[in-house]
């Protein structure tokens, strides 16, 4: 028994030494991330400067474009197009920087309310003289793995989409260039499709930085956000999408705001990619001791046991245990071909202006 005790107070020990070791290198990377964000912050300030300079040089050249010769029109807009292009692309480093902190402040807080969870309950090995039951750590665990999961995601989303676009564009601008003096029309042409694409593209970043952390939400809170969301999902998606809000619309301690609005953002994503329903109900209760949102939907429902024990199943199980660490309620009804109706339910927690 003795062996036995020891050997539970090692691995306690350890996982409790993995958690430090992730804050502190999260701490670390916070760090990092904020001493490029100020050397970025410069840069984008001068290649505005800079940009807006060209661009004055370019107007004087456009309002002489008969008198000069070619190749000085050609170089002032060689010139132009290179500051814009340096400008866009060292203000998309900078907002990937900003959301990068914003993850990873996230991230952070939820290692530290899950340290202080555990060593709150004197689980901490020789520290507190108890072993921390394996249920915990699997929470913990549980609640890391979705942190990555969600960067793999988002990671491969980036590379697929807005990475695999700027290097078209690069190719498109050489394009366009080399067109320049051959053929205006179809280099007009080609820089028509290349700001055509630059906005879909910035759509993209956009939507990207929405889902990741939507700024309404420090902004104006829980409940403009979540009908935001709703509207855009709806016309991504094409589905029929229906939000409604009740009860007292205020602000919330920023770490529920955050729980719920992520819950309905898993719970909305699973409608499409498992439940693949045609037509959701999200409903967002503000009362005055509780906050519920319920997420309904016609999709094919699914064997909440069955989905539990699947990969598939680890957002519902993120959402579960989080609920009942706030001390609320999680509920699921659902059966096979009969749709879905998930609430969650937690204490009102007032933001104290």
């Amino acid at each position: 028994m003795a062996a036995e005790s020891n050997g539970s107070d090692n691995i306690v020990l350890s996982i409790h030494d993995l958690l430090q070791q992730e804050i502190d290198d999260t701490q670390r990377e916070l760090r990092e991330i904020g001493l490029m964000l100020e050397q970025s912050q410069l840069e984008v300030k001068k290649l505005s400067e800079r940009n807006a300079t060209i661009t004055m040089h370019l107007q004087q050249v456009e309002s002489q474009i008969d008198e000069l010769p070619v190749s000085e029109v050609k170089i002032a807009y060689e010139a132009a197009l290179d500051a814009q292009q340096r400008l866009v692309g060292m203000r998309g480093q900078l907002e990937k920087l900003q959301s990068d902190q914003n993850h990873l402040d996230r991230y952070l807080g939820m290692l530290k309310r899950v340290k202080l969870s555990l060593d709150g309950e004197g689980n901490v090995g020789k520290r507190g003289g108890k072993v921390l039951g394996g249920g915990n750590y699997a929470n913990a665990e549980m609640l890391i793995q979705a942190q990555e999961t969600e960067r793999q995601r988002l990671s491969r989303q980036m590379h697929d989409g807005p990475a695999q676009a700027l290097s078209n564009f690069i190719l498109q601008t050489e394009i366009a260039m080399r067109l320049f003096e051959v053929d205006q029309e179809k280099a007009r042409a080609e820089l028509t499709n290349l700001k055509g694409a630059a906005s879909s593209t910035f759509q993209q970043v956009r939507d990207f930085i929405f889902d990741l952390r939507p700024m309404m939400l420090d902004d104006l809170g829980l409940a403009p956000t979540i009908k935001r969301y709703c509207n855009a999902f709806r016309e991504k998606n094409s589905m029929d999408v229906v939000v409604s809000v009740t009860g007292n619309e205020r602000r919330l301690e920023p770490y529920l705001e955050v729980m719920i609005f992520r819950s309905m953002q898993e719970l909305l994503h699973n409608t499409v990619t498992q439940s693949q329903a045609t037509q959701v109900k999200v409903q967002l209760d503000m009362g005055l001791q509780d906050i519920r949102l319920v997420v309904e939907d016609n999709g094919r429902g699914f064997d909440y046991e069955k989905v539990l024990l699947e990969s598939k199943g680890l957002g519902i199980k993120v959402i579960r245990d989080r609920t009942e660490m706030l001390g609320g309620e999680f509920d699921i009804d659902s059966a096979i071909g009969q749709g879905s109706r998930i609430s969650v339910i937690v204490p009102a927690v007032n933001l104290v202006e």
